[in-house]
């Protein structure tokens, strides 16, 4: 008699909130999102050499993604740790899966290389080979490395009087086989390290024809190695290319995070190799040799047919072909501060401004405080820096105002990973100009971005903030799209500086945060806040009233907002969510996610902004909606274990540019938009009708914003929601 299989039950919604595969793995879901920027090589509507750079992105974002977050669970693998990640998988299942991921993901971008060379020669552009070179080429090569790269270089003999030398984090090297030697029986083997601060790509002199040439540094080595080891021949050579563990961990008692912080960044240009990349010719032997030496392990490995360090690509972006870059673009100066000859403070002193950038300069940030240290009537500025740049205006002009005498506070976050060295060489320059520095605390980064400015005006003392949602960081904001808010509302003002003293006075935080009237921080409120919100959608949702979520940020990680966001769905509430990167959120579930939609936009602009908007009451968009905006994603370690703000918008100008303009916009992109479904694949969003396609950067770049437009600007905003079809390819 045949057993009849009864069908399996369907989950119930109960059954599902608790079952670990309700998330999506973090780790691959990051990997997904470089697959997006990889594909972004293949976008033809992208000029050639912007292609090129987006290739060049990938490859450095995959380097960061070894560095941390492969390198943390392969420590986890070495020490035993078997906790597991937020949907079930052990580290060994991740480090198993990811490897797959980027052997695929290695081997995409090594074909795209191949396929970018070819339309590179048709625009006559071109990587030779040296043996390709004619005579005066090959003249200019011996003058060229006689003179610029010969006393750069280090060759080095590794036997048992010399040891293998060590490779930096991301560093090269070209290993030879040397044979020849006087009373030499064996193979020597020969390294030479390849400087860090020479160009990978040597651009050859300039033909009639007008072609750009170039050759690779590790081939012009190899050329000479005649010249690095003298008497010696190679009976072969290979490149290979070091990539470490790279992040930092930092004792809880550590008296002096200064000096632990030096010692520990010496550390990291040491850390253990996680993964070592070798042309795909290598010679046997001496791959082993190497190997051996190095103390790789097995996993480490990877043979490469094509380039190596491909992040080195931009190299070849040159000014020559301006056709084959993006048309220049001159970000717009808010005109409501130019119709006031450029005084911030009355600009902002009459209504709440919204800077966008990078449609919007980041000139005004600078100007506001480069404003207040020259002002005479200003007495005190506060400012969080957490990535900037050695030559900032910002911190130019914070050393002015302590020059001046001014009270100056500078909260610098020497965390902030990769910019550890820079910030800490900014907070001694800071610190000998009269600047109080403050570093934060130990175990919580300050991610927060606020400028606090106090002026005395008549017997008063009022208050001017701006409130970010990207770093005080003059070249990224040329880049990345954030939002800028400039206010003199009084209580504002006044929660921007209890964060500020908030952080200031304790070494450790205390478990409650302050008592603030409008500001949201974490890592204390602004966890449950949001959930509060949601919740509340949710109560509307069920009780038949309008209601809805949109939000925008860089990352979705964090599971207890994730499973409040699935019970806002199961309660019916329609929720949108623009999810650049990382999205351990499965939408369109049935009985778990089915009123959620996610989107991920990748284009010119890397969109850094976080949004999110509540309906409260009112079907999106509206007058009524709760609208905030913020230097958090919504990630475990933002709103768990650093200092973040979160930034009600009130003002109607202010929030109809965030709602209405800025968010919808972003919402019915189809040119650079990509959607995700429920198992973590994203799907590139075609338009039915090519020639109404709308591109969000586009229209950003032709529109001005509305809280900042001066009196004679007429602005559009970009065309409600639900009029544009889409179609997947």
């Amino acid at each position: 008699m045949t057993a009849v299989k009864t069908p399996a039950a369907k989950p119930e919604v109960a059954d599902l909130m608790i079952l670990p595969e309700r998330f999506l793995n973090r780790e691959l879901s990051w990997l997904k999102f470089n697959q997006r920027v990889l594909e972004e090589v293949d976008n033809r509507a992208h000029p050639l050499l912007e292609r090129l750079r987006f290739l060049s992105i990938s490859a450095s974002n995959l380097d960061e993604f070894f560095m941390v977050r492969y390198a943390g669970l392969r420590e986890q693998l070495r020490a035993g740790i078997a906790k597991r990640s937020q949907d079930g998988r052990t580290p060994e299942q991740q480090v198993v899966e990811i490897e797959k991921v980027v052997s695929n993901l290695m081997r995409s971008q090594q074909a795209a290389w191949s396929e970018l060379k070819s339309e590179l020669v048709d625009e006559q552009i071109e990587v030779l080979k040296l043996e390709t070179l004619k005579k005066t080429d090959l003249k200019w090569l011996d003058d060229h490395f006689e003179q610029n790269i010969f006393p750069i270089l280090t060759p080095q003999a590794v036997d048992p009087a010399h040891p293998f030398p060590f490779i930096p984090n991301l560093g090269f090297a070209v290993a030879f086989e040397l044979v020849g030697g006087v009373a030499q029986s064996e193979p020597l083997i020969g390294l030479v390290p390849m400087p860090a601060f020479s160009p990978r790509f040597i651009r050859l002199p300039d033909r009639k024809s007008g072609s750009i040439r170039f050759v690779r540094l590790e081939s012009v080595i190899a050329r000479y190695q005649s010249t690095l080891f003298p008497g010696l021949t190679s009976n072969g050579h290979c490149v290979f290319r070091i990539v470490r563990d790279s992040d930092i961990e930092i004792e809880e008692e550590s008296e002096d995070l200064i000096a632990e912080f030096e010692i520990l960044l010496k550390q990291r240009r040491r850390g253990r190799i996680v993964r070592i990349h070798f042309d795909e010719d290598a010679p046997g032997g001496l791959k082993d040799f190497i190997i051996r030496e190095i103390e790789a392990e097995d996993r480490d490995v990877m043979s490469l047919e094509g380039l190596l360090g491909m992040k080195d690509l931009t190299g070849l972006i040159v000014k020559d072909k301006p056709e084959l870059l993006f048309t220049p673009f001159e970000a717009r100066f808010p005109e409501r501060i130019r119709e006031m000859n450029g005084d911030c403070f009355e600009a902002i002193r009459a209504k709440d401004i919204l800077v966008h950038h990078p449609y919007e300069s980041f000139d005004v940030v600078a100007q506001f405080v480069r404003q207040a240290a020259e002002d005479p009537d200003v007495i005190a500025i506060k400012q969080t820096l957490y990535r900037t740049t050695l030559n900032s205006p910002i911190v130019s002009a914070l050393v002015e105002a302590a020059e001046a005498g001014k009270n100056v506070t500078a909260l610098v976050e020497i965390k902030a990973r990769f910019d550890e060295e820079t910030n800490l060489r900014l907070a001694r320059d800071l610190e000998r100009a009269g600047v109080q520095v403050v570093y934060g605390f130990i175990d919580y980064k300050t991610h927060a971005k606020v400028s606090l400015v106090v002026r005395r005006e008549g017997e008063k003392l009022k208050t001017y903030t701006h409130f970010g949602t990207g770093n005080y960081h003059p070249i990224t904001a040329k880049i990345y799209t954030d939002l800028s808010l400039f206010t003199a509302d009084p209580a504002m003002g006044r929660d921007a500086g209890r964060l500020f003293n908030y952080i200031t006075a304790y070494r450790e935080p205390p478990e409650a945060g302050p008592e603030l009237e409008k500001l949201v921080m974490s890592p204390f409120a602004m966890e449950s806040h949001l959930i509060d919100l949601i919740g509340e959608e949710a109560k509307a949702a069920a009780a038949g009233k309008p209601s809805g979520i949109w939000a925008k940020m860089n990352s979705l990680v964090d599971g207890d907002v994730i499973d409040a966001l699935y019970r806002a769905s199961q309660a019916g509430v329609p929720i949108r969510l623009i999810i650049r990167g990382i999205c351990c959120l499965r939408p369109g579930v049935p009985g778990l996610s089915e009123t959620i939609q996610v989107k991920s936009l990748i284009g010119r602009y890397l969109e850094h902004s976080r949004i999110v908007c509540f309906a409260n009451g009112e079907p999106l968009p509206s007058s009524q909606a709760k609208i905030y905006i913020s230097s958090a994603d919504w990630m475990d370690r933002n709103l768990k274990r650093r200092v973040e703000a979160l930034v009600p918008i009130n003002v109607p100008t202010v929030h109809r540019q965030v709602l209405n303009q800025i968010m919808i916009a972003n919402l019915n992109d189809d040119l650079q938009s990509w959607d995700m479904g429920r198992n973590g694949e994203y799907t590139r969003t075609k338009p039915l009708d090519p020639d109404a396609a709308f591109s969000a950067h586009q229209y950003f770049m032709d529109n001005p914003s509305l809280s900042g437009r001066g009196s004679a600007l007429v602005v559009s905003e970009p065309p409600r929601l639900n009029t544009r079809k889409r179609v997947r390819k």
